[in-house]
């Protein structure tokens, strides 16, 4: 590595100079994630830039493979950024890294007026890839910045005197911000993505001037505008999800998918080449948008916000604790939005389809395609990397976290959602408890639902989470479905079993055993006598006990919920706390026409 003739400084830069230069800009960020989405308020104040940007530079912490020579160093730091981006910010820096990575000669370092020439390309593809930019954000932040490196390098000796005073412009940049977004004026902030991205960069400014990576991992920022005043109340965006996609194009080019997306929603912002794409938009119609991807790509990763619910916890939020749950524990939506639950969605393929349970795939989508697809359905639980996200992000508005899942024994869901909470519990020092509910469905709903009143009502974290083991043991549910054919193909239950049971007509009644394992319970050989069965059982379970509640969960059944429903009633003199119908992961073993019913014990 060539150095000045006066300061001892370099003039050159290679591969793992910039790999350590990301590092300490990425821990930069981690540092400050929580005042980042304090200070969110463009394009909408869903207070997630902060754990968006931080998603996107751990992807890079992890998953780039440095080398000597930059121009691979900066592909692999692309490729990871453009895996793990989220939100309009982080994959408007993907797209730029893209951009650098692509404009820089393959060799083991370049000077300083071929990595500002390589900058100043890499601005335009940023911008290339919002369909409509916005001065006052990231983009004006990066512009100013690329620029003033390109117009000015001749004049610096040194990467570390450049970096210093490309800081300065950059932070000049931020602080006009607010004269260019009248929003941002209004709530004396400037914008948040552009503040992550110098944040970013002071990171790199600290590396460049101590040149000490072991220090990396210690440095740490003053937060600016950390005292803000945020309004309480904004004008929010017509369109409720933040839906993103990382996909490889098949039969259309990026264009095409451009028109399609532009008449679904606004901040659309595609980074990437067409073979690993991803995009990013604010939609109301997540599922139509993934039904249309899936038809002229491989989608290889999917994501939806709700920004309604992120804007109500910023400003708005009920508790100091947070409920997560899975989507196989069937609550209403009506519920999860009353008590602000927050809800980690496990995945469904119809062969190289991924869909979102209940999100990027409606029932009515699911059913359909259980009948017509030649692929059976498959199930998976959510990436470890998405439960981090989701800990990350509520870590920096809630004091600690309570997360109940689908039993481990049916799931991976909770061994994922167990590490992830001590990632983010060893990074935001949060108290985060996992709880196994060896349920699934309803069962776990319920227990949620008990969780959630307890929160509501004061309990403190650790009482709840003493409490809830009790609860668990006082559930229980029944599912009747109508053959075994579903749970054969779901790999429930052996062929050989099946066929027998086929046979016979049998109408199996499933249950959840004490160790979380799914197991056929009884059988009847017809309809009727499978309902009488499951009213039976319902009536022993409860005995002399007092019931807390049940729930009714169906498979396009509503009327032998309702059956069940008033049977119940009947017999307790209560009304259902709900009835809904099955997430599709359930469903997939369940089958069309299976109707369950959970109860849980005072």
């Amino acid at each position: 590595m060539t150095q000045s003739s006066l300061t001892g400084k370099q003039n050159m830069l290679d591969g793992k100079r910039l790999y350590y230069s990301f590092l300490a800009g990425a821990f930069n960020v981690f540092e400050n994630q929580k005042m980042l989405n304090k200070i969110n308020v463009f394009p909408v104040p869903d207070a997630d830039t902060g754990t968006n940007l931080a998603s996107t530079f751990r992807s890079i912490v992890e998953n780039t493979s440095p080398s000597n020579n930059i121009k691979s160093t900066a592909v692999s730091i692309s490729d990871a950024a453009l895996t793990g981006a989220r939100g309009n910010s982080g994959i408007i820096i993907a797209q730029f890294l893209y951009g650098l990575s692509s404009e820089l000669d393959d060799k083991k370092e370049v000077s300083m007026s071929h990595f500002a020439q390589a900058l100043y390309n890499a601005v335009n593809y940023a911008y290339q890839a919002i369909a409509n930019p916005i001065e006052g954000t990231i983009i004006t932040v990066l512009r100013e910045w690329a620029e003033f490196i390109y117009e000015t390098n001749d004049k610096f000796e040194s990467f570390e005197d450049l970096m210093n005073e490309s800081l300065i412009k950059a932070n000049e940049s931020l602080a006009r911000t607010p004269e260019l977004l009248k929003i941002l004026a209004k709530n004396r902030v400037v914008d948040a993505g552009a503040q992550g991205f110098v944040i970013f960069l002071e990171g790199i400014n600290q590396i460049f001037q101590k040149e000490n990576v072991k220090k990396i991992l210690s440095f740490k920022t003053t937060p600016v505008y950390e005292d803000a005043i945020i309004l309480d109340e904004h004008e929010e965006s017509e369109y409720r999800y933040c839906t993103e996609a990382l996909i490889s194009l098949n039969t259309v080019d990026k264009t095409q998918v451009k028109e399609f997306l532009a008449s679904k929603g606004d901040s659309l912002v595609m980074a990437g080449p067409e073979s690993r794409m991803r995009i990013h938009i604010h939609s109301n119609e997540p599922e139509g948008i993934f039904a249309h991807l899936a038809d002229v790509s491989t989608i290889l990763y999917q994501k939806v916000d709700d920004m309604v619910k992120q804007n109500e916890i910023a400003h708005r939020r009920k508790s100091d604790i947070a409920l997560v749950i899975d989507s196989t524990c069937d609550l209403p939506k009506d519920i999860i939005d009353k008590y602000q639950i927050h809800v980690v969605p496990l995945n469904v393929f119809f062969g190289d389809s991924q869909f979102l349970d209940r999100l990027t795939i409606t029932q009515e989508k699911f059913f359909h395609l259980l009948q017509t697809s030649e692929n059976y359905p498959t199930s998976s639980q959510p990436s470890l990397k998405d439960i981090i996200n989701t800990f990350s992000y509520l870590s920096t508005h809630y004091e600690s976290i309570i997360a109940i899942h689908i039993s481990s024994v049916l799931s991976g869901t909770f061994d994922n959602s167990k590490k992830a909470a001590e990632k983010i519990t060893q990074e935001s020092g949060k108290l985060i408890d996992v709880i196994d509910s060896l349920q699934t469905s309803a069962a776990t709903g319920l227990v949620a639902l008990r969780i959630v009143e307890a929160i509501d009502k004061g309990m403190n974290h650790d009482e709840i989470v003493k409490r809830t083991q009790g609860w668990i043991k006082k559930s229980k549910l029944f599912v009747g479905a109508q053959s075994l054919r579903s749970f054969i193909k779901g790999g429930r239950v052996s062929p050989a079993k099946g066929f027998i049971g086929n046979l016979l007509n049998t109408k199996p009644i499933i249950t959840i055993n004490e160790s979380g394992k799914a197991i056929l319970f009884d059988k009847a050989f017809s309809h009727t006598g499978s309902l009488k069965k499951i009213i039976k059982h319902t009536r022993d379970f409860i005995g002399s006990e007092q019931l807390w509640g049940y729930a009714i969960f169906h498979a396009q059944k509503p009327e032998t919920a309702q059956w069940y429903a008033t049977e119940i009633e009947k017999i307790t003199g209560q009304k259902p706390r709900y009835i809904m119908e099955i997430s599709p992961v359930l469903a997939i073993s369940a089958g069309i026409g299976a109707v369950g019913v959970s109860l849980l014990l005072e």
